[in-house]
């Protein structure tokens, strides 16, 4: 794919890299927008506390209210504002087939980009974390949910680009500076 993009959505299971290359976007002066952030903008706007609680009421009131692409609608109006000012925006946390979807049809641009990494690699970082660690039953759970419930296998199936992320850091961070410089460095 040889087709410059202005809005790239990174992909991926939990624990695959995705918020190592949001950051790696971010130290380059990138624009990040998480999806996740609009759980937090929803809560405090209805004086809700940040818990984990209340943090999946709000996901599910607002996907139960605009349907599998709730997050996507949300945060539409925030990408419009950047994108004004920006050759490139960065979305972090793309997760539901109908979110994509729906950008894909208001920014014609968007690319997908996956990381991709084995789940056994993946639930040893999840079990490492310092935030919020996870069993192996728990991060295998959370992966059915993230397939079952939120419809994440669409967009990692159809990704532009993939990036496989086993090896150190460095080599992940390696592979991000060869998509950057091939799809976006001019």
């Amino acid at each position: 794919m040889n087709v410059k993009s202005n809005i790239v959505a990174i992909v991926g299971m939990p624990g695959s890299g995705k918020s190592t290359a949001a950051n790696f976007f971010k130290k380059k002066g990138i624009p990040i927008l998480r999806f996740g952030d609009q759980t937090d903008i929803g809560l405090k706007e209805l004086t809700k506390s940040l818990t984990e609680v209340n943090e999946s009421w709000y996901r599910k009131k607002i996907r139960q209210e605009l349907g599998m692409a709730a997050m996507a609608i949300k945060i539409e109006p925030r990408i419009n504002a950047i994108k004004k000012n920006n050759a490139l925006i960065v979305l972090d946390g793309l997760y539901s087939w109908e979110e994509y979807l729906y950008l894909i049809e208001k920014f014609s641009d968007l690319q997908l980009l996956c990381i991709y990494t084995r789940s056994e690699i993946r639930y040893g970082r999840l079990g490492r974390r310092q935030i919020r660690p996870l069993t192996i039953a728990e991060a295998r759970q959370r992966d059915f949910h993230e397939i079952e419930d939120t419809n994440k296998g669409g967009p990692i199936a159809i990704a532009d680009y993939l990036i496989k992320n086993e090896g150190s850091e460095v080599e992940f961070i390696q592979e991000l500076e060869i998509y950057f410089k091939y799809y976006h460095a001019h």
